[in-house]
Formats: C-alpha cells, sequence, structure tokens
C-alpha cells in the first residue's frame, strides 16, 4: 500500500473498488472489485487480483489469457473505500481484445510522449526499414550532427514568413532532438525535470 490507512471493507459487503490505471500511459484500464483476500493475494503475488461478484471466487487477471496487470502501486482514496491501482498490462486488458474496457487506446496523452516511446522501440529496429533505426546505427555523432542541421534550418525558416516551412522544420527539430535524447539514454522528463528546478 502507498499510505498507510486501513482500507474500509465494511462499508460495502466487503468489497471495495479497485480502479485500474497504466503506470506509464496513466489510462483508465479497468474497474474491479477487491476484498481482504484479493488485495492480499494482489500484494503477495504482484498480479493484480480481483474477487469475481459474479462467480462469488479470486481471479487473478490474465490467469486465463495470459495478460496479466503487474502491480507496480496501491493507494487508498480519502475516504478508505476506492482503490487506485497503478499496474503494467501486458497485453490487451479488456477479455474484448481492446486495450481498456472502455474503448479507449492505452497510449500517452501527450504526443511528445508517445513519440518518445515510439522512437524508443525503434533502437532494436532493422536499420534498412526505419529511418529512425538507421540514425542509432550510424551513431551518436550523425544523430547530433542531424540536430545541428535541424536547427539551422529552423532559424534559417524563421527570417522568412512561410508557416508552412517553418513548422515543418521546427517538427524535424523536435523530433531529431528526441532521437539525441534516446541515443543519450535520456528522456524528456529529464530535460523537464532540470528545467523545473530552474522555475523554483
Amino acid at each position: 500500500m502507498s499510505n498507510m490507512q486501513t482500507p474500509n471493507f465494511d462499508k460495502s459487503n466487503g468489497l471495495i473498488p479497485a480502479i485500474v490505471q497504466d503506470a506509464d500511459t496513466e489510462k483508465v484500464l479497468m474497474l474491479g472489485y477487491m476484498n481482504e483476500a484479493a488485495l492480499e493475494k494482489t500484494k503477495s503475488s504482484g498480479l493484480v487480483t480481483f474477487y469475481s461478484r459474479s462467480r462469488q471466487e479470486l481471479w487473478t487477471k490474465g490467469e486465463t489469457s495470459g495478460n496479466f496487470l503487474e502491480m507496480v502501486s496501491i493507494t487508498l482514496d480519502c475516504d478508505q473505500d476506492t482503490f487506485l491501482v497503478k499496474a503494467k498490462p501486458k497485453g490487451p486488458v479488456c477479455h474484448t481484445g481492446a486495450d481498456t474496457c472502455f474503448e479507449e487506446k492505452n497510449q500517452k496523452d501527450n504526443f511528445l510522449l508517445h513519440l518518445q516511446s515510439v522512437i524508443e522501440e525503434r533502437k532494436g529496429a532493422d536499420a534498412d526499414s526505419s529511418y529512425t533505426a538507421s540514425l542509432f546505427k550510424k551513431g551518436i555523432n550523425k544523430v547530433a550532427q542531424k540536430v545541428g542541421e535541424e536547427a539551422v534550418e529552423l532559424v534559417i525558416e524563421a527570417k522568412d514568413d512561410n508557416k508552412e516551412l517553418f513548422l515543418n522544420e521546427a517538427a524535424d527539430l523536435m523530433y531529431h532532438y528526441l532521437v539525441l535524447l534516446a541515443a543519450k539514454d535520456f528522456e524528456l522528463n529529464d530535460v523537464i525535470e532540470v528545467l523545473k528546478k530552474r522555475h523554483q
């Protein structure tokens, strides 16, 4: 548990609703119910476990499909009668095959963070089929050189009044900047933390 409060299982006949959120994307994945035994099994196994109201038994999410929810943390709300479970899903969460039980795509709403994830995935891709992978393969000097080239092109476009060209060069610079961060094993959040400290 992320806090020291005691869950109030008496409020709703021994069951507490458990909202499951992706620890990475922060998307709400599903809602289930936990009794004391489900809570204890979740904490001891590290896999999110619920109490099935229809079958009246414990069930670990993914025990049939293999799409487990690896628990990261469990927090209790201010009234001690709702859990917020942060987890890492191992596949689609909904029994329909959807990412979430609310028919939402399980990805970050912030597109830059999503793009950062895609760039990270491309590190191991085939260099012949991915421009990003080919940049990584060429090494840090080439990646850094591309950032410099794109920065110069953006400065040149800034002197003119062509909005479309300026925005395209700005996008090119942002993309190559994210590739450079990934090549150095950093993330955008590492830079954001530096900016936050400066702002204080």
